[in-house]
């Protein structure tokens, strides 16, 4: 089931999300309609509280990189079948010279800007099955776990831009939660005016 997609300016993309446990209700149920609700909005990345639910989960899908020419074929080769679930993850460490890599986000449509994130991390999360792992993860596989894990700490893309850049996007930005943006998938705007 496609899930409408939290637009910002809603205060869930604000809150530290709660870690949960192999109890939590439904949560194959959930996985499953993230991972449709990404394809459906053709993401990469969905962290629950876009989807509404302020709960420790993610999941990341970087086949779509595998194609990029921008990319070494060493990292085409990582995104080939890159396709994971991030439950109740903790980044342990964050390594390298920063870089810029042009983002964007579903609940921030039509605003891409280059941010600069680390290249290498080091992960300690759960997948589905409740395993634990701990990972080292390089490159635009780094980076899209990176985006990800800030939508669960309650941090946006658009918090890593200078003031000026900030400034300038004020405007679309509130345009944004108020739905006066075209977009191609379902979304729930947090101040859309309600028709009578």
């Amino acid at each position: 089931m496609i899930l409408p997609i939290v637009a910002y300016g809603d205060p869930v993309l604000r809150k530290k999300a709660t870690a949960i446990n192999q109890d939590y209700p439904k949560l194959d149920a959930l996985i499953d309609n993230m991972f449709e609700t990404m394809y459906g909005a053709r993401g990469i990345g969905l962290a629950a509280p876009q989807v509404g639910v302020a709960i420790r989960l993610f999941l990341v899908d970087a086949t779509p990189f595998e194609d990029d020419e921008d990319l070494s074929e060493e990292e085409q080769a990582l995104c080939a079948d890159f396709k994971k679930v991030f439950i109740n993850a903790n980044i342990l460490e964050e390594e390298g010279d920063e870089w810029a890599f042009n983002e964007g986000c579903l609940s921030i449509p039509n605003i891409n800007e280059d941010v600069f994130r680390q290249p290498t991390i080091t992960i300690e999360y759960y997948d589905e099955n409740f395993v634990k792992h701990t990972d080292t993860f390089d490159g635009i596989v780094a980076r899209i776990i990176q985006h990800e894990y800030d939508h669960i700490e309650g941090i946006l893309f658009t918090d890593k831009l200078s003031v000026l850049k900030k400034r300038l996007l004020k405007t679309k930005l509130a345009n944004i939660s108020k739905g006066k943006i075209d977009v191609s998938y379902r979304m729930k705007f947090p101040n859309a005016k309600k028709k009578r």
